[in-house]
Parts: structure tokens; sequence; C-alpha cells
């Protein structure tokens, strides 16, 4: 008796910039504050472009794409306002001149 043939379901090709959106948001979640927030940011803007490439059903990756975009969004913020605040910080530091006592 013949054993029947398995039926072979092509998946669909997972969205690049969706992977990488999703990626990114994790890297910026544990660690974007020591490169400014670069990763957040590339998180926010490769998840919209995922979000794009998904959006017809050609491609997976949506959820990924959604993951990118909410880590991205939600540390951005934070990660700018430190870079800002370090950044003036030391400006402001440099630029104002240290009180010395005289004898």
């Amino acid at each position: 008796m013949p054993y029947p043939t398995p039926l072979l379901v092509a998946a669909l090709p997972t969205s690049g910039s969706a992977t990488v959106a999703m990626v990114l948001g994790i890297v910026g979640v544990l660690g974007g504050w020591c490169v400014f927030g670069l990763p957040c940011l590339l998180a926010v803007i490769l998840g919209h472009i995922g979000l794009h490439e998904t959006r017809d059903g050609m491609k997976s990756g949506r959820g990924m794409a959604v993951a990118g975009l909410v880590l991205g969004y939600v540390f951005v913020a934070p990660a700018v306002a430190l870079t800002v605040m370090v950044f003036f910080g030391g400006v402001i530091g440099a630029a104002t001149p240290t009180p010395t006592s005289t004898p």
C-alpha cells in the first residue's frame, strides 16, 4: 500500500526590515543609551518600512515590525533626552568658570 504524498505549502518570505526593526528595538532597550538612541531611531524607521512591506500580505513579519516600532518609540525619547542632557551638561560645565578661593 503506497503512502500518501505529503502536502507541501510554501511559507511567505519574512520582511527583512521587520526583522531588523525588532532586533534593533531589543538592542535599543538593552543598551541604546550607550549609542545615543541610534538603534531605537533605526527601529522606528525600519519598523515603518516593515509595516509597508507586510501590508498587502505578500510578506510575513507584521508582528515583528510592530514590536520594533513599539520598542523604538518607547525608548527613543528617553535616549535622546539623556543624550541632550549629557551633551549640554558637558558644554555648560566646561563653559562655567569654577570659583576659586584666595587665602
